[in-house]
C-alpha cells in the first residue's frame, strides 16, 4: 500500500493561488485583446511606469532581448512607446511611454487589477486577511 506524502500548507496555498490565476488567464487575454494588445504587450505597458532600458524590461518580462525588440516595435508603431537615448549612456535605449501610451497603460492596469469574482465570495474580513497575508509574503522577497 502506497503512503501519501503530506503536502505542507505553503505548497497547498501556492497550488491554490496558481489554480485561481490560471483559471482566469482567458479573462486576461480577452480583456487585453479588447484593447488590441497581446498579453506580452499589456505586461510591457504595465512595467513601463518609468523609462526602462530594454535589457531591464527583458529581465522583468523573463524573455530574450530580441523578443522585447519585436514587442516594442509593435507598441512603437501604434504610438504608445518611444525609444530614447539614455542621458547617462547614449548606447543604451530607454523605453518611454507616450501620452497615449500612459492612457492605455492606465486602462490595462485597471483591467489587470480587477479581481476575479471568486474573491467577492469572501467576506470583507477574509479579503483583508488574504490581502495582508499576501502583502507579508511579498515583503519577504
Amino acid at each position: 500500500m502506497a503512503t501519501r506524502t503530506r503536502i505542507d500548507p505553503a505548497t497547498e496555498a501556492w497550488k491554490l493561488m496558481m489554480k485561481l490565476v490560471w483559471a482566469h488567464r482567458g479573462r486576461f487575454i480577452e480583456s487585453v485583446g479588447e484593447l488590441a494588445l497581446s498579453p506580452m504587450q499589456a505586461h510591457t505597458l504595465r512595467f513601463l511606469q518609468q523609462p526602462l532600458p530594454m535589457s531591464e524590461l527583458a529581465d522583468t518580462l523573463w524573455c530574450d532581448a530580441s523578443n522585447v525588440t519585436g514587442i516594442v516595435d509593435r507598441l512603437e508603431a501604434r504610438g504608445l512607446v518611444e525609444r530614447r537615448a539614455s542621458p547617462d549612456d547614449r548606447r543604451v535605449k530607454l523605453l518611454c511611454l507616450t501620452d497615449e501610451g500612459e492612457v492605455l497603460r492606465d486602462r490595462v492596469v485597471a483591467r489587470m487589477e480587477q479581481p476575479p469574482p471568486e474573491l467577492a465570495t469572501l467576506s470583507s474580513d477574509e479579503q483583508r486577511e488574504l490581502r495582508d497575508l499576501l502583502a507579508r509574503a511579498n515583503r519577504n522577497e
